[in-house]
């Protein structure tokens, strides 16, 4: 018998217009012998399943079911496209484990973690995981500068704490540049992380658990035609992502064995994705993302193709492991 599976997308965030890319992805690979499938856009405004005639039926919260045409559907599992809130921060992982709906994420706390930049880095960090240098400065608080410069220098990164996709990240190359910097970042969160710049080779990494074992995919290398890995590298083409990245065997080995033990020790599930730059040969960890870009262009994706895994056995396995 057919499961039902719902692919929510969208979101609260600057990411929505991302997700919605990737769940219409994730909506075409999806073998429809196998599975019935489901678009839910969530929004702030709004949460609705929308057919291919692009009508609109209204979610009940209650039980995340949906009325159409007189027929309730109720979802055997969730397929989790939602990059940043509420997708990746954990909500709606603690929403649909209270309702015991399987979904392809990892769970409320680890999603809460992982989409906490500051407390991630912290949490890894007694695990002997190297990160830049960093300063923490809340909405509200005095901005010492020379506080900040002297913590973590010039060339600095100013990165919204809990957001993706580089909204509301400035690399400031002047001291007086910082108060522009974190304008710009407290457009997206009331915490904000300020780190060292590492001047280096950067790679992601995907791992995920698939056909019940943690797999690490081949490593990305990115070539940013930018300053740095920002929106348009990411989405508009103005960057090299090549996989399997130029780096010799010691590196790679270095980074999968890394990328691997971060998966362990923060007890994910799913997709994962994490980014490394390399200094003095060593990997130096930037942030960890549960809920990575699912497009035909996005990094993960990208490397599932160069391991001979197709996008839909991809995301069907996904589902199969959170149907276990």
């Amino acid at each position: 018998m057919k499961k039902n599976i719902a692919i929510i997308m969208g979101g609260y965030s600057s990411e929505y217009e991302i997700s919605l890319k990737s769940g219409q992805v994730v909506y075409e690979s999806l073998d429809k012998d196998k599975y019935h499938v489901y678009r839910i856009h969530i929004f702030k405004d709004k949460w609705v399943f929308v057919n291919d005639l692009d009508e609109e039926f209204p979610i009940n919260k209650n039980n995340f079911s949906v009325l159409v045409n007189e027929t309730v559907i109720e979802f055997d599992c969730v397929f989790n496209a939602i990059h940043g809130s509420p997708g990746e921060d954990g909500f709606m992982q603690g929403y649909f484990e209270l309702l015991n709906i399987p979904h392809t994420s990892c769970g409320m706390y680890e999603a809460a973690l992982t989409f906490n930049k500051r407390d991630c880095l912290s949490v890894l960090s007694a695990h002997g995981i190297k990160s830049a240098e960093s300063y923490y400065i809340n909405l509200g608080d005095t901005i010492d500068e020379d506080a900040i410069v002297n913590k973590v220098g010039l060339p600095c990164f100013v990165k919204a704490n809990r957001a993706g996709s580089s909204f509301g990240v400035t690399k400031v190359y002047k001291k007086d540049e910082l108060q522009n910097a974190l304008d710009v970042a407290f457009k997206e969160d009331n915490e904000v992380i300020i780190e060292s710049f590492l001047d280096g080779i950067e790679v992601s990494v995907g791992v995920l658990t698939y056909k019940g074992d943690i797999t690490v995919l081949p490593i990305t290398e990115i070539v940013s035609e930018n300053d740095f890995f920002d929106y348009k590298a990411k989405y508009l083409g103005q960057s090299q992502e090549i996989t399997p990245a130029r780096i010799d065997e010691s590196q790679a080995d270095k980074v999968r064995v890394l990328a691997k033990k971060v998966y362990q020790i923060l007890n994910l599930k799913g997709f994962s994705r994490s980014e490394y730059i390399f200094k003095n040969g060593n990997p130096y960890l930037l942030e960890v993302n549960t809920v990575p870009g699912l497009t035909e262009a996005s990094i993960l994706p990208q490397q599932a193709a160069s391991a001979g895994i197709s996008m839909s056995d991809l995301f069907a396995n996904a589902i199969e492991e959170a149907l276990k």
